[in-house]
């Protein structure tokens, strides 16, 4: 392997472990202990059940969004080791940097981002929507008060815009402001390997489920590809981590060798084309689209004509009315007081959804069990004419 310079981050250790409020460190150092919050998180518990890119809930072979995260953390960690870079942080950064995303994947992200759009709220994206957890909507409207380089690489890491090499931009900044994550470089190396973590995680992985469902053959590969990067997801990340050591410098930035990113876009395509464009996908689109929506009314119509008249919740007589109000009761003050309004808490309470509950909440709005129950309670109403 080759000799590897040195990347030193430009801002100072005192502004990377920042915190919005300040804390006395302990034994676990600035950056384990954010890991140790996010892991605590219930956004994060939720990971476990969240589409990565195939809804699959009965196929325990396939990859989740947890199991992603945790790809992410790992393969960001081994690149830093090899470039002499802080490995607590990169982790810290991998294992928070999908947080914010929605059910049913980048499906449900666009879904989410066209009604936040239609309702004048502005972009939904899952970076912005990450660093909104970590500050605000975890931990019951008190946030996770991470470090400001954790925080920073979390919402900068758009592992959808492939790039040949990134620097960094090592300046400190309110990121509550940003209005977009995705034109913009993160302030530490650290967060720009697991930019490029994300991207590694995810190219052989998709093509493993892929295959594993019968959508692409394991042979498809483009010839660039398997003989540049590998046929199993495996050799593909021995390929890529490898290159990024052996190619990133300060002048570069992390970087890529031009061959092995010529292949990595070639890969990239052929994903696209195959598998994230595929009919099987497009078909869930408008199912989960449906799905979302009907979730989003039915919470709409509850607030706007209940408030928080909990007697009417009750009424509902289901799960997801009766936490809806109890999430109402907890957070709206908490919403009046940080942004002046409420108009984000039910497609925040949505967006924060997992695939498996998405479907409970639908399967109970669309299924009155009470109305059944009372007819079951009598003697004769289940099986003989009412009398």
């Amino acid at each position: 392997m080759a000799q590897t310079p040195v990347l030193k981050n430009g801002l100072s250790e005192q502004e990377m472990q920042k915190r919005m409020v300040e804390r006395v460190q302990d034994i676990r150092g600035a950056y384990y202990r954010d890991t140790t919050a996010i892991i605590h998180s219930s956004p994060f518990r939720r990971l476990k059940h969240k589409t990565q890119v195939f809804f699959a809930p009965s196929n325990d072979h396939i990859c989740t969004r947890m199991e992603h995260v945790l790809h992410v953390a790992s393969i960001a960690t081994a690149i830093c080791r090899g470039l002499g870079l802080n490995t607590e942080l990169a982790w810290a950064i991998g294992m928070g940097h999908d947080l914010g995303h929605t059910p049913f994947g980048h499906t449900g992200e666009k879904i989410i981002d066209a009604m936040m759009q239609e309702q004048g709220l502005g972009e939904f994206q899952h970076e912005l929507n990450s660093l909104r957890i970590v500050d605000f909507l975890a931990d019951h409207g008190r946030g996770l008060n991470l470090t400001y380089a954790v925080r920073d690489g979390i919402v900068s890491h758009n592992g959808e815009t492939f790039r040949q090499s990134i620097t960094i931009d090592p300046v400190t900044r309110d990121l509550t402001e940003l209005d977009s994550s995705r034109d913009r470089f993160p302030a530490t190396w650290e967060a720009a390997v697991v930019r490029f973590s994300d991207q590694v995680a995810y190219l052989g992985r998709d093509f493993e489920d892929a295959c594993r469902l019968a959508i692409i053959e394991a042979d498809s590969l483009p010839d660039i590809v398997a003989e540049r990067l590998g046929r199993r997801n495996g050799e593909i990340i021995n390929t890529l981590v490898n290159d990024i050591v052996d190619h990133s410098n300060p002048k570069d930035g992390i970087s890529f060798s031009h061959k092995i990113f010529e292949a990595v876009v070639v890969m990239k395509e052929f994903n696209y084309r195959n598998i994230y464009l595929s009919p099987l996908l497009e078909g869930y689109s408008r199912y989960f689209s449906r799905l979302l929506h009907l979730i989003v009314d039915y919470l709409q119509h509850m607030l706007d004509t209940y408030g928080l008249e909990e007697r009417c919740y009750v009424e509902e007589r289901n799960m997801l009315a009766a936490g809806f109000y109890h999430h109402l009761v907890e957070m709206l003050p908490i919403y009046h007081e940080r942004e002046g309004n409420s108009q984000r808490i039910v497609l925040d309470y949505v967006a924060g959804m997992t695939d498996n509950f998405c479907l409970d909440c639908v399967n109970e709005i669309l299924k009155p069990e009470h109305l059944n129950d009372r007819i079951e309670q009598s003697l004769t109403g289940k099986w003989f004419d009412a009398r």
